[in-house]
């Protein structure tokens, strides 16, 4: 008989709320997950990308984002799935959306008007994200991760 290897693993799993806000806790969940094996910039970014993907599928008011990973001695799986929840709150942790889309127009030049034309929406719109009155829908979300870049998911 063959010996086997048994390799100790750690599985955690987290949903969070299909919504902008969540971005700041998903990206501390996957830092603590890849805390002892840090991803290469390469698989941060497709965990990003994976992330990104499954919120835009899963908007509407009980979409949510599953993100598990399994961590092994010398590496970490995450899998990112759309689910549906009824308690789907999100809990901000660290930066938010509107600080995030602050610096964007700042390091850029742009006016909120400026960047509301770009997006299609109206600059009161830009002006409540700025504020933290609301964040924008994840079809929004789309239009501005394909003009400014990554929203942050890392």
């Amino acid at each position: 008989m063959e010996p086997v290897e048994v390799l100790p693993i750690e599985v955690r799993t987290r949903v969070f709320a299909a919504r902008p806000g969540s971005v700041p806790e998903i990206r501390e969940f996957i830092r603590q997950c890849a805390a002892d094996v840090p991803l290469a910039e390469a698989d941060g970014r497709e965990v990003s990308n994976a992330v990104f993907r499954a919120m835009l599928d899963a908007a509407g008011p009980d979409g949510a984002v599953q993100v598990s990973c399994r961590t092994y001695p010398d590496y970490v799986e995450f899998d990112v799935l759309r689910t549906v929840t009824e308690t789907a709150e999100p809990t901000p942790a660290g930066g938010t959306f509107a600080d995030w889309i602050t610096d964007v127009l700042r390091r850029e030049g742009m006016s909120r008007e400026a960047a509301a034309r770009q997006l299609g929406v109206s600059a009161k719109t830009v002006s409540r994200w700025a504020g933290g009155e609301t964040e924008p829908r994840l079809r929004e979300l789309r239009r501005i991760q394909e003009r400014f870049g990554d929203v942050g998911l890392r």
